[in-house]
């Protein structure tokens, strides 16, 4: 099946996403005590970020802004106060009486008190931001630029790239939104929301991996958190301050699902190369089972276009292409022509972004699966190394690396 022309259905569809509103400025809303409390903080501090490694949780935003800082000082002030929310938040507390005549210190959302919920924020750099603004230009990642144009690709702009992302993930969705809320309120005139994404993490169906919107289990073949130092986290051949932060990619996948559904159960199975129903490969018994390609040279069981197939041929060349892959549904309604606007936010974490995203992407170039999915907006940003003590900020490093080649 293969008569579906996919940039046809695309035509006239909506085009942008949903832009994080934008709250007034105000003054610091939970109290020094709940800052000051952080400073052993497990979940915020260390020489890693979390939300990379961590198990992934069940509601996420990504929102990528424009930095309009309008010097170098206002990008220090910028990157001190995103990482001064931060602590606050993911540590929580109550929210402190800024006075009768102040405004209110806090949405309110979370109740009187907030929580620190779990909530993870990781932030990554853009490529635009190492231009001639703010003399980072000798201090950029060596691989990050603006993200590739892949040959099934329908980009639009306005959904791309930006100078900084803002990863947050939570098991509630109030707390991923008071999170941003939080942010946007705070960095009001340093920086400005460029576009907008959430994602949820379904409940196992009915147990195992969680299933995406074309209802196959996704994210089961994740490399251990042991190969985290071969396969995430950047060291020699890099700046010196971008040791120990990762290189992210965010994909938004619109799945044309209208005609997905149209789709035998037998081909959608082998454009992907597991049974939907299991999760496990067209060649075993189990989820975790791993494809037998030795046993299958000619694609006989599991073609040899078949999705997992190109993603991980299983040979030592692509061993060293694996990626922290992390993925969450989303759902934006419906386009100006009445189809549903689903999808995967696909992302992923790497040490080296052309030996292991690139090489993977360019492995799935016109596979089946193409027909059914289209890659609308996204970019590469650059997590930052972690915060390692209270005296530390995002990005630090950097900037001071950058001050002495000024």
């Amino acid at each position: 099946m293969r008569e579906v022309n996919r940039r046809g259905f695309l035509t006239g569809t909506a085009g942008a996403l949903g832009g994080a509103a934008l709250a007034s400025a105000a003054s610091r809303t939970i109290n020094a005590d709940a800052a000051v409390a952080t400073a052993s903080a497990p979940r915020f501090h260390g020489p890693h970020q979390a939300g990379i490694v961590d198990e992934r949780q069940n509601n996420a935003a990504f929102v990528s802004f424009d930095v309009v800082a309008r010097d170098r000082n206002e990008l220090v002030e910028l990157l001190r106060t995103l990482t001064a929310r931060a602590r606050v938040l993911t540590t929580g507390g109550p929210v402190a009486a800024l006075g009768i005549a102040a405004p209110a210190g806090d949405p309110g959302t979370l109740g009187p008190s907030v929580p620190a919920g779990r909530l993870a924020v990781t932030i990554g750099l853009g490529a635009s931001l190492f231009d001639d603004r703010y003399d980072l230009e000798a201090a950029k990642p060596r691989r990050l630029r603006p993200m590739d144009t892949f040959p099934d690709d329908d980009l639009d702009p306005a959904r791309c790239h930006g100078d900084v992302l803002v990863q947050l993930t939570a098991p509630q969705q109030d707390t991923v939104l008071h999170a941003l809320r939080d942010l946007t309120r705070h960095t009001r005139g340093l920086m400005q929301p460029r576009w907008r994404i959430d994602g949820v993490v379904p409940p196992p169906r009915p147990s195992g991996a969680s299933r995406n919107n074309l209802g196959f289990k996704d994210g089961i073949a994740n490399p251990p958190p042991a190969l985290a130092d071969q396969l995430v986290w950047t060291g020699p051949g890099e700046p010196s301050w971008a040791r120990g932060g990762s290189y992210q990619v965010v994909r938004v996948i619109r799945m044309l699902i209208e005609f997905w559904d149209r789709v035998t159960l037998g081909e959608q199975e082998r454009m992907i190369g597991r049974h939907r129903d299991t999760g496990a490969p067209l060649s075993g018994n189990r989820e975790t089972d791993a494809p037998n390609y030795t046993n299958d040279p000619n694609g006989a069981t599991i073609p040899l276009d078949a999705h997992i197939r190109l993603a991980n041929p299983r040979t030592a060349q692509a061993d060293s292409s694996r990626i922290l892959r992390r993925g969450y549904n989303y759902d934006l309604g419906i386009d100006s022509n009445g189809n549903l606007d689903t999808g995967l936010i696909f992302t992923c974490f790497q040490q080296d972004l052309d030996r292991q995203f690139v090489a993977v992407q360019n492995r799935l170039a016109g596979e089946p699966l193409v027909d059914y999915i289209s890659p609308v907006g996204g970019g590469y940003f650059f997590a930052v190394p972690g915060v390692r003590n209270g005296a530390d900020w995002y990005g630090r490093a950097l900037i001071d690396e950058t001050a002495s080649q000024r």
